[in-house]
């Protein structure tokens, strides 16, 4: 797995997925229950629903470069999932989360995103730390997560903390 990413604007790109922050038209349509056609047929998921209900309470979301965003297939050109991080930083950390609609699993896609995303917001100032909590039926999750290049440091009877730095994404 490729740490490389690029920056073009507001977009993150890389080998296969462009990283671009939601438009208010976007956002509007997963509320109001319309397709459009840039979306992957089984996008927008549950929790794609649940970010957009987030970034309707605090549009400042749609302005904040280390916010949510949409996770593009170059090839197709369609949103197959949504990736984010909760801003501000707390402690020197952010956390990140993700998903991937059903019909593009087991592409890679979510550890693609997670490392870029992850590898862009450790080089911000302020953030020495980005971490992630997964549910313990979810191991494909954590799964991901490692392969990203996050370490699991601690769980309870329901959750599992995944954490990097960028000297971690270095060695992954």
């Amino acid at each position: 797995m490729s740490f490389a990413f690029s920056l073009t604007g507001a977009d993150l790109t890389t080998e296969r997925l462009v990283l671009r922050q939601w438009s208010t038209d976007e956002l509007a349509a997963v509320l109001d229950g319309r397709r459009l056609l840039h979306w992957a047929e089984d996008f927008p998921a549950e929790g794609d629903r649940g970010i957009a209900g987030f970034m309707s309470e605090q549009p400042e979301c749609l302005r904040e470069t280390y916010g949510q965003r949409q996770i593009v297939e170059r090839e197709t050109g369609l949103v197959v999932g949504a990736i984010g991080l909760f801003w501000p930083p707390a402690d020197r950390a952010v956390e990140i989360g993700y998903g991937i609609v059903p019909s593009r699993r087991g592409r890679g896609y979510a550890t693609e995103a997670t490392r870029a995303l992850a590898g862009f917001v450790l080089a911000a100032p302020g953030v020495d730390t980005v971490y992630a909590d997964i549910e313990l039926p979810n191991p494909a999750s954590g799964r991901v997560l490692e392969k990203a290049g996050l370490r699991r440091v601690s769980s309870d009877a329901e959750t599992a903390r995944y954490v990097a730095t960028a000297a971690d994404l270095l060695r992954a």
